[in-house]
């Protein structure tokens, strides 16, 4: 009786190991591998709406603007054989400033189209890469800017060696708000000034853990650890060790993190727990009205305004060093 019993209860804990393995691969197979599914991060945000009709109307120009441009195809072959593919715009001023703008989760370059127009007219280039996992890039999964801080350390290296560029800003929204975060934390050579985190997350562990409660109502223990496990075997990261706030604590750039008041995606109080762990000089902008990645079609010209005055600055004290 007692050997039947004890079957039973490995015959039970098999079953409920071999369950946690299959949600643990459904879940990387959802928000890990590549592909277009976006369940793990989606929302239903209309705070849209609070936009002004001038907001809109500038952000449709960029855009128009946008389409008009002709960019040149770089790219770069990371440590591990991947090909990663960006568009550069170069501008007519030699100035030597250039920015990099990182996208989102599950998004592609031309996300970031916006913003091109304004740092155009501020007299920068502008990269726009395709993170690894995603658009024109090659990768089977998505880093959520773990990996991908590396591969900026390759952009940035491009950048100095073959542009020409002597004033570097790091600009991401989202997961690309993370990546610069991430990349913060590394040896950056010193052509790279400032760092903008719209709308970032603490760390993947974390996020992921808000992303299971708000959208499936499932607790993250022990379903976010084995599929951690997993994204560890077939992509070589763990969540935890994807940690933007640990990143920062050891960042010496000027740093301007911003944040949706309304964010449901990535909850606001991450952005006061990355401002409190950062290092170096940093600003904090929580955004009323706000949601996910949406403080520039909400504030557009408050945006720009902060935007300038944090690139001037951080160059006027970047002169006065040097």
């Amino acid at each position: 009786m007692k050997k039947r019993l004890a079957w039973i209860v490995v015959i039970g804990l098999l079953v409920v190991l071999l369950g946690f393995v299959f949600a643990g691969n459904y879940f990387y197979n959802e928000g890990i591998k590549r592909g277009d599914r976006i369940e793990l991060y989606s929302g239903d945000e209309a705070v849209e709406v609070f936009a002004t009709e001038e907001n809109q109307a500038l952000i449709e120009q960029a855009n128009q603007w946008y389409n008009e441009q002709s960019f040149e195809r770089v790219e770069r072959t990371t440590s591990d054989d991947l090909k990663l593919r960006a568009d550069f715009l170069e501008n007519e001023e030699d100035t030597g400033k250039v920015v990099i703008l990182a996208h989102g989760y599950r998004g592609q370059k031309e996300d970031m189209r916006e913003y091109v127009k304004f740092y155009y007219d501020q007299g920068f280039d502008v990269l726009l890469p395709d993170a690894r996992g995603h658009g024109e890039s090659d990768g089977d999964y998505i880093g959520y800017g773990w990996h991908d801080r590396k591969d900026y350390q390759d952009w940035i290296e491009m950048l100095v060696n073959q542009k020409d560029s002597e004033h570097i800003f790091l600009h991401g929204n989202s997961m690309g708000a993370a990546l610069v975060l991430m990349a913060s934390g590394e040896d950056l050579p010193l052509e790279v000034k400032g760092i903008i985190a719209d709308s970032g997350y603490t760390t993947v562990h974390e996020e992921l853990s808000h992303q299971l409660k708000h959208l499936y109502n499932l607790p993250p223990f022990p379903l976010l650890e084995v599929t951690s496990m997993i994204t560890n075997i077939r992509a070589g990261y763990t969540f935890k060790e994807a940690s933007a706030v640990e990143q920062v604590r050891n960042n010496t750039r000027p740093l301007f993190i911003i944040h949706g008041e309304e964010d449901e995606l990535v909850p606001t109080d991450m952005a006061h727990e990355l401002y409190e762990a950062a290092g170096g000089d940093k600003q904090l902008w929580i955004v009323p009205d706000a949601g996910h990645t949406k403080a520039y079609t909400v504030a557009t010209q408050l945006f720009q305004h902060k935007l300038t005055a944090f690139i001037e600055e951080v160059l006027d004290t970047s002169n006065e060093t040097n």
